[in-house]
């Protein structure tokens, strides 16, 4: 039986300067832009440059019909979305993000803006956080500004922000929420997060992890190899940023953390994790609402449109 290669099995190869070469050639799709719509077309959207000198930045979908009450337009709520990918893969532009973002911006509805944060390890953490408070930031400073982005200025609804993430999102999500409790974002108010199969890890093996180690999409190696390539150098899994869990600051930050979202799946390897961080939560004072599944597995919402339906309703019903 041949060795199993978690490299192989991530299609990436590393490249001796520490950087990859990714292999997975996954679908794109263009922003729409606010012109010229297709008969049918529910949802624009534009991408936006954030820091050039870090080359990341946010694509926004709007909603093509706007609700109005008494002829005046409705200022809808924001969600500033982190996607999937490991730290490592993906960006907002892959199909399935895209799409996920249209149904989200046209069913909720809201204003959604993507965030294409910095891949590991080109960027170690906390390089994706930071990413995540420039995002923050933008929109704070779009919120004060007259000539602002007027997606932005003319359709949110800026007490009612929320943080989304999948998966590594869903980490960056927990840490910018414990971020910006420090921080003066005002006029922005972070009305929840939701945090959708987080993240997150430890040395110490749970009990999924271990029962769940040769799981066929996210064994333990692929895990264990993802962290390393995230991390910062020096570090192990025990660092904050992997296992919140374990750090007593963290905790005791928890306890400011408004309404939170927690969902996930009982064929996660993670499983165990995130049903503990939903409890720690819980200690702490947090609003927590937690939904899990038994059946699923991570990320299956790629393949199966029933479950990322099932994910769009539980947000749906959290936002509003």
């Amino acid at each position: 039986m041949s060795k199993f290669d978690p490299y192989e099995h991530l299609k990436i190869i590393k490249n001796q300067d520490g950087t990859l070469t990714r292999l997975m050639k996954i679908p794109q799709l263009p922003a729409t832009g606010d012109v010229d719509l297709l008969p049918g077309q529910t949802v624009v959207s534009k991408d936006i440059t954030l820091d050039a000198t870090k080359n990341t930045w946010v694509r926004i979908f709007r909603p093509v019909k706007i609700p109005s009450n008494d002829n005046k337009i409705a200022r809808l709520p924001l969600v500033i979305y982190f996607h999937a990918g490991g730290w490592i893969n993906f960006q907002v532009s892959d199909r399935v993000n895209h799409e996920t973002m249209n149904k989200l911006a046209f069913e909720v509805p809201v204003i959604a803006v993507a965030v294409n944060y910095r891949l590991a390890p080109e960027t170690r953490l906390p390089g994706q956080y930071d990413d995540a408070m420039d995002a923050l930031n933008w929109v704070k400073k779009q919120a004060t500004d007259p000539n602002g982005e007027p997606w932005i200025t003319e359709y949110v609804d800026f007490s009612r922000v929320f943080l989304y993430g999948t998966s590594c999102g869903a980490n960056i999500v927990l840490h910018t929420a414990l971020r910006v409790i420090n921080q003066d974002i005002s006029p922005l108010t972070i009305a929840g997060i939701i945090l959708c199969e987080p993240f997150i890890g430890g040395k110490k093996r749970t009990r999924s992890e271990l029962k769940m180690a040769a799981d066929l999409l996210f064994p333990l190696p692929v895990i264990d190899l993802l962290w390393e390539l995230a991390l910062p150098n020096g570090t192990d899994r025990d660092h904050r940023f992997c296992n919140p869990l374990a750090d007593q600051q963290v905790k005791k930050k928890m306890e400011k953390l408004g309404r939170c979202l927690v969902i996930g799946f009982g064929g996660d390897p993670l499983i165990d994790r995130q049903q503990e961080l939903v409890q720690m939560m819980v200690m702490q004072g947090v609003v927590v609402e937690a939904r899990f599944d038994d059946v699923g597995f991570h990320g299956i919402e790629i393949v199966d449109p029933k479950r990322a339906d099932a994910i769009l309703s539980f947000v749906k019903e959290f936002i509003l």
